[in-house]
């Protein structure tokens, strides 16, 4: 049995096959690093943006990227995704033009778009309602805790009641909204995962990405884990977090990622998550061998958005 809602199996169904996401660096920056500030304290010096193909057009990064996707043959579709920074922080008709040059390329499927809570207007808010007449638009968004203490010592930026806002916006016009969130942030407890699992079925995204907190060299809690100011997740945690997190989540979310991709030349802690293989092998283990599954644990909560 489909032990959780993932991403492939809903690609299949939508559009006949899974899509191969081919990331985009729209050379945007970010709200949260200007004038002084240092940004999100986990985020590196590229804005999550390792695997993008950088100083060049939006046509010429996609055909650089199916080129270096060895699986590019076996797919009938593409996502179009601007990973790199805060991908709504221009100008809106600067952000038409890219928007409108990534749908138009070849068999490009789904409009894929990573930003901030905290950098949307009502200009922003049509363009994205236009596209989504023409393509199916995704938006994803940081939430990584719903603890706000949290929130506030990492350099997030912006409150949960801005988050809740724009996620309220953008549902409705009818526009898929994917959350992001992190386990293993310095001094969160399981508690505070769960908290956090709770949070996300309250507000019900179409989707969501779940990641363990980790470190590279080139961002500014590397300085705090070089002074042992907090514990980093273990591998094991990570995995009952997974489990976790699975059990109790609304089995209508659709699970887009259960780990991540650090650079692993950058990478400092923990080392375990260069091998997602493992992590994605032990959950599906672990789920079997209890007869478990998305939502089992889930409860409704009526506050829901």
């Amino acid at each position: 049995m489909q032990r959780y809602n993932d991403l492939s199996s809903y690609l299949k169904k939508k559009f006949g096959s899974r899509l191969l996401k081919l990331s985009i660096d729209g050379g945007f920056s970010c709200p949260n690093r200007k004038n002084g500030k240092k940004g999100c304290k986990f985020c590196s010096e590229t804005g999550s943006g390792e695997f993008t193909t950088k100083r060049k057009s939006i046509t010429e990064q996609l055909k650089a990227q199916i080129s270096f996707l060895k699986e590019k043959d076996k797919s009938n579709g593409y996502i179009a995704y601007f990973q790199s920074y805060t991908n709504t922080f221009l100008p809106v008709e600067e952000l038409r033009k890219m928007y409108y040059e990534a749908i138009n390329f070849p068999n490009v499927k789904v409009l894929s778009i990573a930003t901030r809570a905290d950098c949307f207007n009502e200009d922003i808010y049509k363009l994205l309602a236009e596209l989504n007449e023409k393509i199916e638009v995704w938006i994803e968004l940081g939430l990584q805790s719903s603890n706000e203490k949290t929130r506030n010592n990492m350099n997030i930026g912006y409150s949960t009641k801005t988050f809740e806002n724009c996620v309220k916006k953008l549902k409705e016009l009818n526009i898929k909204t994917i959350f992001h969130i992190i386990f293993g942030l310095p001094n969160e407890t399981e508690k505070d995962y769960k908290n956090t699992i709770d949070y996300v079925n309250n507000k019900k995204p179409w989707g969501i990405k779940i990641h363990s907190l980790y470190i590279q060299n080139d961002c500014e809690l590397y300085e705090e884990y070089l002074k042992s100011s907090f514990k980093v997740i273990t591998w094991d945690e990570y995995i009952d977090a997974l489990i976790m997190a699975i059990e109790n989540l609304d089995k209508d979310i659709i699970i887009h990622r259960l780990t991540g991709d650090g650079d692993k030349e950058k990478l400092v802690a923990p080392l375990w998550s260069k091998n997602k293989i493992k992590t994605i092998g032990e959950i599906s283990k672990i789920l079997k061998q209890r007869n478990s599954y998305q939502g089992i644990n889930y409860k409704k909560d009526k506050g829901a958005l």
